[in-house]
């Protein structure tokens, strides 16, 4: 009686882990993250500045002193931050072994972005330090290694007050080529073509030509 018993509980235990299974192959949601193949990095690990990360309650920044950067431009006058106060920074929590459950996971940077009862404080003080005078509708405050590259969301190193580009209609908001830059930058990362760090690097750099220095110049 007591082996019978032993049995039934064995094929109760078979049963439940393949039921298990089962459940996982039709709720792929259940399953654990596919991971994100990454070619090898050309940049040394440090390259760029990596910021505080993530916080539970974020708080406004002090920005640079005003007047105390200075905006570049591209030869076809896009603009540019100045490195000395605008490096870029990257979050610690958004490494190349977990790209999966961060920045290629749906949703993602979302959880993590500051409100703008904190980053509109910031933005007004930020134009103070580049000297900004434009209309601040116009201009976008924005992270230089975007979110979805893994920039940090609220280190004064990653963020700029960035004017607009060349043609724009005052009043008609801001216009930003870089967010096409910052997409198409997340797809070859999140498709394993391009490293994470060589992506957070030349973005920092200059984001006009950060496609041709990772390979993809279209």
């Amino acid at each position: 009686m007591k082996a019978h018993k032993g049995l039934a509980v064995a094929l109760l235990v078979i049963g439940l882990i393949t039921g298990c299974s089962k459940e996982s192959a039709k709720h792929p949601g259940n399953a654990p993250a596919q991971e994100v193949p990454q070619p090898t990095a050309h940049v040394k690990d440090g390259a760029v500045p990596v910021g505080p990360g993530p916080q539970s309650n974020y708080s406004v920044q002090a920005q640079p002193a005003p007047g105390s950067c200075h905006y570049r431009k591209t030869s076809d006058g896009q603009p540019l931050p100045d490195p000395a106060c605008t490096p870029g920074a990257t979050n610690p929590k958004v490494t190349a072994a977990n790209l999966a459950e961060t920045i290629c996971k749906s949703g993602y940077t979302a959880t993590i972005r500051p409100g703008t009862s904190v980053t509109n404080t910031e933005k007004v003080a930020n134009a103070k330090s580049y000297d900004y005078t434009g209309d601040l509708k116009d201009a976008e405050y924005d992270h230089l290694i975007s979110l979805e590259l893994g920039g940090d969301p609220d280190d004064p190193r990653n963020l700029w007050v960035e004017p607009p580009s060349p043609g724009h209609q005052a009043g008609a908001g801001p216009n930003n080529p870089k967010d096409g830059v910052e997409g198409k930058l997340h797809t070859l990362v999140c498709g394993g073509k391009v490293a994470l760090a060589d992506a957070q690097s030349a973005i920092a750099t200059d984001w006009t030509t950060a496609l041709a220095k990772v390979g993809f110049p279209s």
